[in-house]
């Protein structure tokens, strides 16, 4: 049976307590996610703010046919067949907030059938699909992500190439690099306090930050919460970099893999189940011993991970992060406290016990990446399924991981599993949309090729 949930519709005190804490905001950006996590909508103004929450607010469903540069892909909106008319949008539940960076307010939205049925095409709702289906289970989702990222200066280098950004306290750019370096966080301070201060007034529960493993690039975690707010979180987070950066002369990057030699930007997931008390599903029974329905969920991800990678790693660029795959696993693998797997036990308290998906990187929609996780996983355990052996000795048992782009299209457009997680109406336009972006670059022709070939060959 298909659980069709409806929205969880934002109440209208929302946005009336919204106006009347902050009596001098103007306008709202009202954000819809499409196939590929980039926003879509419009900036309201304050007097527009309380009828979006108690009417909605009409955008073409249409969005979810375009590729990343807002193109109608051709195939997909054939597949959506509509008719180009609106639908309705309605905000998310505890999503509205204050921007300290622009001054205007931004909440998310998510779409609405004609007949009152959440949008198919929508990743949010197909998140939302595998929460329900938890929830008749009796069970909550939990989790957060991480969010790796690059900094860069607004200005390219000499050689019109982008270069790391400069320190805001110091005026230093930034070079090195000064992995967990505390002394460049310091120096990177006015930018960052102002990501904190925006993130409290977003309520958004921002907590470590580090400098990672190549020059300019960093790494923010999110507070542990149930998983479809740990995906909204990600979400409004990646906005707010991106606000922010702009306003110190930077520019907040997540590309998978925007310099060849160094290091790629993932987006971990961690996930949990908890019961109807509130008790994490996942604890160990015992000293020494995982959970049965922990490894049953894991071998469910393996099950359908050769699938999967479209929506772990959705563009040509997410490709080039797996060439180096030092923490960038690219291989159907499980294990403990292990950061070349794929699918991580890590170490903690027995009764906070979970599990870490590394595969995906920063440039994969959140609610695609959470709403594939929990459906695999779902599947596991309803399936009891086991997780076969730990580290690479255990890649043998499972189909070869595609090899590129094309292959990992090709293996999602035939996936009678990813079509069940997400919905056939999404998988097929999603499917759609991917295939009409491989074609656009396959006939492109770049400067590389006329470097290498065009006076040479």
């Amino acid at each position: 049976m298909t659980l069709i949930a409806p929205l969880d519709k934002a109440p209208q005190s929302e946005a009336t307590q919204f106006l009347d804490t902050y009596p001098d905001v103007q306008a709202i950006d009202i954000i819809l996610s499409d196939l590929h996590g980039i926003g879509r909508g419009k900036i309201i103004r304050r007097h527009e703010l309380e009828s979006l929450f108690t009417s909605g607010r009409g955008m073409p469903a249409s969005l979810f046919a375009q590729d990343v540069s807002g193109h109608d892909v051709d195939a997909a909106i054939e597949a959506i067949d509509d008719g180009g008319g609106d639908s309705r949008c309605w905000p998310v539940p505890n999503t509205l907030g204050y921007q300290t960076a622009t001054g205007r307010g931004l909440v998310l939205l998510q779409m609405e059938m004609p007949d009152g049925t959440p949008t198919p095409y929508d990743p949010r709702n197909a998140l939302m699909r595998q929460v329900a289906r938890a929830r008749a289970l009796g069970l909550t989702p939990m989790g957060a992500l991480e969010l790796e990222f690059y900094l860069v200066d607004k200005e390219r280098d000499a050689d019109g190439k982008p270069q790391p950004a400069r320190a805001p306290m110091t005026g230093r750019r930034l070079s090195g690099t000064n992995c967990m370096s505390v002394d460049e966080l310091d120096e990177m301070a006015p930018f960052f306090d102002a990501v904190y201060e925006g993130a409290a007034a977003l309520d958004l529960p921002m907590e470590s930050l580090i400098s990672e493993y190549a020059v300019g690039q960093f790494e923010l975690t999110l507070r542990y919460r149930d998983l479809a707010g740990a995906a909204d979180d990600l979400v409004r987070s990646k906005r707010l970099l991106r606000s922010t950066a702009r306003r110190f002369g930077m520019e907040a990057c997540f590309m998978s893999k925007p310099f060849a030699q160094s290091s790629g930007s993932g987006m971990h997931l961690h996930l949990s189940l908890a019961d109807e008390s509130g008790a994490n599903i996942f604890a160990d029974p015992s000293e020494g011993m995982l959970e049965p329905r922990m490894l049953s969920a894991i071998g469910g991800i393996r099950d359908s991970m050769a699938d999967s990678m479209l929506l772990l790693a959705p563009v040509l660029n997410s490709w080039r992060r797996f060439a180096g795959t030092v923490y960038s696993p690219a291989a159907n693998t499980w294990g403990a406290e292990d950061r070349n797997v794929a699918l991580r036990i890590p170490s903690g308290a027995a009764k906070t016990r979970h599990f870490e998906h590394r595969v995906a990187g920063v440039d994969a929609n959140p609610y695609l990446v959470a709403a594939l996780v929990l459906g695999a996983a779902l599947d596991g355990m309803e399936a009891g399924t086991a997780p076969g052996a730990e580290g690479a000795a255990g890649e043998a048992e499972y189909p070869p991981m595609p090899g590129g782009w094309l292959e990992a299209i090709d293996r999602f457009e035939a996936s009678e599993t990813m079509k069940s997680i997400l919905g056939a109406p999404l998988h097929r336009v999603l499917s759609a949309v991917k295939r009409g972006e491989y074609n656009a670059l396959a006939v492109e022709v770049t400067d590389l090729e006329w470097q290498l070939y065009g006076t040479t060959i």
